[in-house]
């Protein structure tokens, strides 16, 4: 039963395909045990550590690897983001690729992204923030900070793993896991059914893991996603600072920007 696991997680983990359909619609909770006293008072820490987050700004650095089908990507997304004024700036970088650059601007609802096949190097092809989908295991649409914060204060059965130093900070690193619902969350429909069957095949949820870094003032300072299943891996990693410092993000003039509605390539989610 496991072996069909393999290559629908595997094609799930590299399809290049694109598509702003809905997403989303028929997502149900799934059942599960009432949380134990000391499980839900962790979870409450990661999610008030995620909250106050979201009513604030930060510099975020995300350190991704995938492995899957003979290759290895390593990707880093670093920017600013005001995220409470849906605001920031992302640059994304993957060594040796086709394309190996890409800088992404969120403002007024809409994603601004420089770096896409097909357009100069001075045009931004410009997409609705509420319309861009996650096509890769793990990753974000278009790369959103957001979306990684929100996966993580969805995580379930949490634990506290102890302290450890971020950054020059003490930190306690809770770890929980991440449900079906909330890891195809903004999935793109041809990428979710590829996850909804390796679930199948699989039996249950699949196994993937969520850790959460707060320091003693109750930020957010690190954040990891990780899923390893039978040979295919990615693993997230995002690192938070400058929490509180403000964030400038400057918008393409209309004249610069082409409307989209198709973005491809693994530097775009």
């Amino acid at each position: 039963m496991r072996r069909p696991l393999v290559p629908a997680i595997a094609a799930a983990l590299l399809c290049a395909g694109c598509s702003t359909a809905d997403a989303g619609s028929g997502d149900k909770p799934t059942a599960a045990s009432p949380p134990s006293a000391s499980s839900s008072g962790h979870r409450s820490a990661v999610r008030e550590a995620v909250a106050a987050l979201r009513e604030d700004s930060a510099g975020f650095r995300q350190e991704i690897e995938l492995e899957g089908g003979g290759r290895v990507y390593d990707l880093t997304v670093s920017g600013g983001f005001d995220f409470a004024a849906d605001k920031g700036h992302v640059a994304v970088d993957l060594p040796g690729g086709a394309i190996d650059h890409s800088d992404q601007v969120f403002a007024d609802g809409k994603i601004y992204i420089r770096g896409v096949e097909g357009f100069g190097e001075d045009t931004w092809g410009v997409v609705l923030r509420d319309e861009a989908r996650a096509h890769y295991l793990l990753r974000s649409p278009l790369n959103d900070p957001e979306h990684v914060l929100l996966q993580i204060a969805a995580m379930r059965e949490v634990s506290r793993e102890g302290e450890e130093t971020v950054q020059g900070v003490r930190a306690v690193r809770y770890r929980g896991i991440l449900d079906h619902r909330t890891l195809t969350l903004r999935m793109a429909p041809e990428t979710r059914t590829k996850m909804d069957e390796a679930r199948d095949a699989l039996g249950s949820d699949l196994p993937v893991f969520a850790d959460a870094w707060v320091d003693s003032r109750g930020r957010l300072v690190q954040a990891r996603t990780d899923a390893d299943l039978a040979g295919v891996r990615v693993t997230l990693t995002m690192t938070l600072s400058d929490i509180g410092k403000p964030v400038r993000v400057t918008v393409p003039r209309p004249d610069e920007t082409v409307p989209v509605t198709k973005v491809s390539g693994i530097l775009n989610g």
